[in-house]
């Protein structure tokens, strides 16, 4: 019998009881969690930028991806990024310090971002290699539509804020204070609920690309 047989057991016999033994409760939950890397799926790549780069631009994320040498590389990649699509370099832009602090004179900036929003640069807290996912702690800097408002979301991570696990963003967070709002964001936005068909943009952007930064 497994750990999770022996909770499951656990929870049906307690069923119609007016309580369950809390002890015994946490020492099978401990025994779930004694080997918890046997548990956890292989990543993508050795290191973690790779192999986060790897699940992002995986097809179930469905997103893209680059690397630059550092933050004020920024600019130049958002600016290369629009030019491929032919798209006007006008940006809203996340009023976060980094990204305020960087070069945006080549673009049409603002910092609120429309319903109708083409394109929004925003800084991700957190990058998860597991998943590809990006986390978004909402506050003044970094308003919670400005992820799901436009239709190309450009995310700039730095390499050093790249988390292996989902768990490893839960420890990194614990010593913060706890936001009004989390958003764990992993690619464009998406559904399957037609036909079993992939279909980008159903309920925000449709196109998303990341830009990790190596200092």
């Amino acid at each position: 019998m497994t750990a999770r047989d022996d909770i499951l057991g656990r929870v049906r016999a307690a069923l119609g009881r007016r309580s369950i033994d809390p002890v015994t409760v946490q020492g099978a939950a401990a025994a779930l969690l004694a080997d918890l890397p046997s548990t956890r799926p292989a990543l993508l790549a050795p290191a973690l930028v790779d192999a986060f780069i790897a699940r992002v631009t995986s097809p179930k994320v469905a997103a893209s991806a680059e690397q630059v040498a550092s933050l004020a590389a920024v600019p130049a990649a958002v600016a290369a990024y629009l030019e491929h699509r032919g798209l006007p370099a006008v940006v809203a832009l996340q009023p976060h310090a980094l990204l305020r602090a960087l070069d945006w004179s080549a673009f049409e900036v603002h910092a609120r971002v429309a319903p109708d929003e083409t394109a929004a640069v925003g800084m991700a807290k957190w990058g998860i290699a597991e998943t590809g996912s990006l986390v978004f702690h909402s506050g003044a800097d970094s308003p919670v539509l400005a992820n799901f408002l436009p239709l190309h979301h450009i995310v700039a991570v730095r390499a050093a804020d790249i988390l292996a696990y989902l768990e490893d963003y839960a420890a990194a967070a614990a010593g913060q204070p706890m936001p009004r709002n989390v958003n764990l964001i992993t690619g464009a936005s998406g559904t399957t609920d037609i036909e079993g068909s992939l279909v980008l943009g159903a309920h925000g952007p449709r196109y998303m690309h990341v830009v990790i930064a190596d200092d």
